[in-house]
């Protein structure tokens, strides 16, 4: 016992001359991955370094997604094997906070609370900003819920990571502009969860695009719940359009590639359509969800736009600019859908063709009003369109794939590959590519011959200068 008893007393005494690490674990979307990255630089202000394991983190946060059910779920099985985990921590006389963070948080907190004893702090995707103050004041044991909506305190509250942290997570980059969404899609909790649409100030944008280049970014994709409804003022007060912005943008030095998501088909303007043709530096690749192709389903789902919206879209878009591909995402089974209104989801995806897409049943959310319908459809019958929907688009998606094979694109290389002496990186269609080459061409784009396409890669050799043509 006395042995015991001096194990942990020499345990923590190691664990106090130690500096603090944390783990955030992120699950859901760009905006999660983007708020984790912020999370991990406000936290390093305050003395924690990152670690990617569990067992050596004083503070783990999970930033959690409330989309879909298995989502939701999937989180609290996380929190049972973090309380074993913490128990066992305590017993070598290691302290460990356990924090929710993200849409769980804020639409579930006090549950997440009363069900999972072990947790410290539930924060949501506005509020994670005071942070520090939340875990001084946990010290006396108290538990803490933090889920008010105040978006420009967050971004104006949050300390620019170092040069050497944006180096070290890559040459590509997101950066918030938009957050929030006043749609109110029947299905959907982000206007719950993430607030009114609130765009950031231009000057905002600029200081953390400039950041990110000057430490070696080259590639920087513009995030938002509804990215397209972007509303931000410059210094004189001015109102810029999402276009008005990317164009700005692509003046900056060291700057390769622009990318923008998600959109809403509501929100897609001719003049940010004419963007994709204006600037050079803007991706051909636009994800653009439709969620159903019937327009019955469509209103049901307060979609606010027809599938002949949608189709004339994705015509103008092609027109603009004859290279662009489309990514979607969509959902089968909302309450009521038919099978002829899911036959119509079918043929608006041969008509569009789509280069890649996400598609799930629908999972009804509590406080939706698609949640509250009685004519909700059985789970074989979601499984059974939802599997041929899934076939239709991996065909689509291969035949993307294989067009590519004999032309020549570029690549904006990002990572060493699987095997030595290759080395990694991105089409425009967001395409993962792999080539023999050197390390020095990481963070630059070069271009490609694609000699073959596998399931979930293509396969190039360098074009060598002097032997480049236009693919």
């Amino acid at each position: 016992m006395k042995s015991n008893a001096l194990d942990r007393t020499r345990a923590a005494s190691d664990a106090s001359s130690a500096p603090a690490k944390v783990l955030v674990k992120s699950y859901g979307c760009q905006m999660n991955v983007y708020d984790a990255t912020r999370m991990a630089d406000l936290l390093g202000k305050e003395g924690y370094a990152e670690t990617a394991n569990e067992e050596d983190a004083d503070l783990v946060i999970l930033n959690t997604c409330h989309i879909r059910e298995k989502a939701a779920e999937k989180i609290y099985s996380e929190l049972g094997k973090l309380a074993i985990l913490k128990r066992a921590r305590a017993a070598k006389g290691r302290d460990t906070r356990i924090v929710v963070a993200g849409c769980v948080a804020q639409a579930e907190g006090e549950l997440v609370l009363r069900r999972q004893p072990a947790v410290d702090l539930v924060v949501g995707p506005q509020s994670y900003h005071r942070l520090p103050a939340m875990l001084e004041r946990a010290k006396s044991g108290a538990r803490l819920a933090d889920t008010d909506f105040a978006v420009d305190d967050k971004f104006g509250s949050l300390p620019a990571p170092s040069r050497a942290k944006i180096a070290a997570r890559g040459v590509s980059a997101f950066v918030t502009v938009q957050e929030g969404c006043d749609k109110f899609c029947s299905f959907c909790v982000v206007p719950y969860t993430r607030g009114a649409e609130v765009s950031r100030k231009v000057a905002e944008i600029e200081g953390e695009t400039r950041r990110l280049l000057d430490a070696g970014v080259r590639e920087i994709t513009l995030i938002g719940q509804n990215v397209n409804a972007y509303r931000g003022e410059d210094d004189s007060g001015n109102s810029w359009s999402l276009e008005r912005l990317l164009e700005r943008l692509a003046g900056f030095e060291g700057l390769e590639r622009l990318r923008y998501t998600t959109s809403h088909p509501i929100d897609m303007t001719q003049g940010l359509i004419d963007a994709h043709r204006a600037i050079e530096k803007l991706m051909p690749y636009l994800h653009l969800p439709v969620q159903a192709g019937s327009d019955r389903v469509l209103k049901a789902m307060n979609r606010r736009h027809t599938a002949a919206d949608y189709l004339d879209i994705a015509a103008r878009l092609r027109k603009a600019r004859p290279d662009a591909a489309l990514s979607s995402d969509f959902i089968v089974g909302f309450p009521g859908e038919t099978d002829a209104d899911f036959d119509d989801t079918l043929r608006l995806v041969r008509e569009v063709g789509f280069a890649s897409s996400f598609s799930f049943k629908y999972s009804p959310r509590p406080g939706t009003p698609g949640a509250e319908r009685d004519d909700q459809i059985d789970d074989e019958i979601k499984r059974e369109r939802l599997a041929a929907l899934q076939a239709l688009l991996e065909e689509q998606r291969q035949a993307f794939n294989a067009a590519t094979v004999g032309r020549e694109i570029d690549v904006l290389f990002e990572k060493d590959g699987r095997h030595e002496g290759q080395i990694a990186g991105k089409s425009p269609y967001m395409q993962a590519v792999h080539v023999m080459g050197a390390r020095e061409k990481i963070g630059a784009v070069a271009r490609v011959a694609i000699v073959a396409a596998g399931a979930n890669s293509l396969a190039g050799r360098l074009v060598e200068r002097g032997e480049e043509r236009t693919g």
